[in-house]
């Protein structure tokens, strides 16, 4: 009871912390701490996409990030063919990866362990040299979004506090949906197929059609995540899609905690703050940052929320 104590306290500050973030922004006149939170929240969001089919569903995907970048080339080609509209942008980002994730996950789930992380980074590889060669939309040199999407009054993106709590909006409903389907009787199936997808399989669960499922949903979430981040950062480049985006958001799942619920949202304030710390003090912080993940992971076994969990209980 203890254990679970603590780690609700410590997830219970963390969001009161980022609800009350735009208030001391204003009050202490940083604006830059909200620009850098808006960016955590989004990729927070990206990484609860990733921990829906890796941590319950246990589909190790190194390809995700390139629903980031679909998201993002949804909407930045949109507004670049005078598309400017929200209503139509985002729905358009979230149908383009979500029949990714589909192409995607109907061939790679053919296969397991190792083969299935191969297909999934050949897609996303795939996608990146595909904006790569887009010259129309700037191709390596990525594509500007000159202006943001407009959602006629309802929300003004341009503003940065509206623009901030619609991010912490959608990555709430996003762990709240997250938490509505690990709880579902699908849900279970899919934790199910993860811990002996045989036994599954032999009480008759049709497996690949309830991980396809689960696998565009995911997709589909972090599509999301890809049409906040064109807003946010007012550009969108193939960059966003490399695999080494993909390995980030991995890292920020596996350091939060996978198969928790706040988890990864924890991964990634962390990592992400301590790379904007680590690379204002030297231009070699990845040389520090490497090893301090690395104990993390060794010696803080279910990441950061395991680590509360033992510290409550001990």
């Amino acid at each position: 009871m203890k254990s679970f104590t603590v780690s609700k306290a410590v997830t219970a500050l963390m969001l009161a912390g980022l609800l009350l973030l735009p208030l001391y922004s204003q009050l202490s006149g940083n604006i830059f701490i909200l620009t850098l939170f808006t960016r955590i929240i989004i990729l927070a969001l990206a990484a609860a996409s990733l921990n829906l089919i890796m941590g319950f569903g246990g589909m190790m995907s190194f390809g995700h990030a390139a629903y980031l970048g679909i998201g993002g080339y949804a909407v930045g080609m949109l507004a670049q063919e005078g598309v400017g509209s929200g209503f139509i942008q985002f729905p358009v980002a979230l149908a383009a990866s979500a029949l990714y994730a589909l192409v995607i996950g109907a061939l790679s789930l053919r296969t397991r362990g190792v083969y299935f992380i191969m297909i999934t980074l050949a897609f996303a590889q795939m996608a990146y040299y595909v904006a790569s060669g887009l010259a129309r939309y700037g191709g390596d040199d990525g594509l500007t979004v000159y202006k943001r999407s407009d959602f006629s009054g309802l929300v003004n993106l341009s503003n940065r506090t509206q623009f901030y709590y619609l991010c912490l909006a959608c990555l709430l409903g996003v762990i709240f949906l997250i938490w509505r389907i690990v709880n579902s009787r699908f849900g279970l199936v899919v934790q199910g197929l993860r811990s002996n997808e045989q036994r599954m399989q032999a009480i008759g669960f049709p497996a690949k059609r309830y991980k396809l499922v689960c696998f565009v949903i995911s997709g589909t979430m972090c599509g999301l995540a890809g049409a906040l981040l064109a807003n946010n950062t007012d550009f969108v480049s193939p960059a966003v899609m490399y695999w080494t985006r993909s390995g980030d958001l991995m890292v920020m799942v596996i350091l939060g905690g996978m198969g928790t619920l706040f988890g990864p949202i924890m991964g990634a304030v962390v990592f992400l703050l301590l790379e904007e710390f680590l690379s204002q003090i030297t231009e070699y912080w990845a040389l520090i940052m490497g090893p301090l993940l690395l104990l993390i992971v060794l010696f803080g076994r279910g990441g950061i929320m395991g680590m509360l969990g033992r510290a409550g209980r001990g």
